[in-house]
């Protein structure tokens, strides 16, 4: 049989579970490809370090040279991560003459119309399907088999670790602190999990996506974004009584005023799709006009889940698909987009508002008329047993909001912080109905 030779840069865990594959299921990517992905060379940093694979004799090198001058090999998984070196590895393997597959979404994040151009330039593919969601096929649905839609909306989970944690909140398991605990015992988050916790993997993933579906090019540091680290075990148990679990929500959805996007903890209604998705998984909601709803799940992250993403790129490189898709779609070309980026303060969705009200006879009425003021419709209101916090009697107090825009909240909590009677601070979230 045909075969095309092929490498790998980076040994991490997501590089040994390609090569994994390559070297154990070669019958079955062979089966797909009508080839064999013949494995010739894995460039490494550490030669020396243990390695939870075997690879053959001669493969295992740290010179990236060899690689780039071996014109046999015309395709290669580039699984560095981070920004340099990662960045200057793709432009030497597109500029060697190879076809490259990446997981490194960071990398597209930041620098994907330089790389997509300079392959272009070159007559040379980039395929990342393994960079957003892991082994859920979401990059190729969205870029291709949406063909015949426009895509009007995208919400998702796209972070294993913070789903986990909040997972764990909400199961009465722990607080935040634990929850992390838990998560880097398990291997679900790094010893340093500040971008996964902090949305920034999140808006990194979400531009990304948006691009594929818009042809918008917002870079991911300008997507309103607020990861779970800040998220309250108090506030997981109120959404919880409220018919709601709390959900760091990526938010990219086309209304009449333009593309809204934000990466946030939003209020999910139980029993929607989206409120039942547990532990590190993901899953993403995309609305296209012509095929309406359709629902994504699954492992988000993980060794074998990203890896299988990765081959199948691998795949349908050898094959010939990848170039032509990759062409044809002119990814983060010069074109501009036809979708303007909406005002993020004319968003409009339900809000969650907590306040810490001192227990005094009209404070919740002070609360109300602040925000009718604001034009804001209250929907339900819930008050909780009072506590005492420095000598005083605190009451929490929860109220829900209909759709209002997020201007209009902000100032209304902005203008309640500064009573007497509201103890420091309010809580504000999205609600996703």
């Amino acid at each position: 049989m045909e075969k095309t030779k092929v490498g790998i840069v980076g040994m991490g865990t997501v590089g040994t579970g390609v090569a994994r594959l390559l070297l154990d299921h070669g019958d079955r990517t062979a089966r797909h490809a009508g080839r064999t992905l013949w494995l010739e060379h894995v460039i490494v940093r550490d030669v020396a370090k243990p390695r939870d694979v075997d690879l053959p004799a001669g493969l295992l090198s740290n010179d990236l040279d060899r690689l780039l001058a071996d014109q046999q090999v015309t395709l290669v998984a580039q699984l560095v991560g981070g920004i340099e070196p990662a960045r200057t590895i793709m432009l030497r393997l597109l500029e060697s003459g190879k076809d490259v597959v990446t997981a490194n979404k960071a990398l597209l994040a930041e620098h994907g119309p330089e790389l997509f151009d300079r392959a272009r330039e070159l007559g040379r593919s980039i395929s990342f399907e393994a960079s957003v969601a892991g082994g859920i096929p979401i990059v190729a649905n969205i870029s291709q088999c949406f063909g015949a839609n426009q895509i009007t909306s995208i919400r998702g989970i796209l972070n294993g670790t913070s789903n986990f944690i909040i997972t764990k909140m909400d199961q009465g398991l722990g607080d935040y602190t634990s929850a992390l605990k838990d998560a880097q015992r398990l291997g679900f988050a790094e010893a340093d999990p500040t971008m996964d916790v902090d949305g920034t993997d999140v808006a990194q993933k979400l531009a990304i996506l948006s691009h594929l579906a818009f042809g918008v090019r917002q870079h991911w540091s300008e997507i309103p974004r607020r990861g779970i680290d800040s998220v309250s075990k108090l506030d997981v148990d109120y959404a919880r009584q409220l018919g709601y679990r709390i959900k760091l929500i990526a938010y990219s959805e086309f209304t009449g005023d333009g593309l809204q996007m934000f990466v946030s903890p939003t209020l999910v209604r139980v029993g929607t799709p989206l409120a039942e998705v547990r532990d590190n998984f993901n899953a993403i909601s995309v609305v296209g006009d012509a095929v309406g709803r359709v629902f994504y799940h699954g492992q988000g992250a993980g060794q074998m889940p990203t890896a299988s993403a990765v081959v199948a790129d691998m795949i349908d490189t050898a094959v010939g698909r990848a170039r032509i898709t990759f062409q044809t779609l002119k990814l983060w070309s010069k074109q501009e987009s036809t979708i303007a980026m909406a005002d993020p303060r004319k968003l409009r969705s339900g809000y969650y508002l907590r306040f810490q009200l001192i227990d005094k006879p009209g404070a919740l009425g002070q609360v109300c008329t602040i925000l009718g003021n604001h034009n804001i419709s209250v929907s339900d209101v819930i008050q909780h047993k009072a506590d005492l916090v420095d000598d005083q009697n605190i009451v929490p107090v929860v109220v829900m909001t209909h759709p209002t825009t997020e201007a209009q909240t902000a100032a209304a909590v902005e203008e309640l912080n500064r009573l007497a009677i509201v103890h420091p601070a309010t809580e504000r979230l999205k609600v996703l109905d």
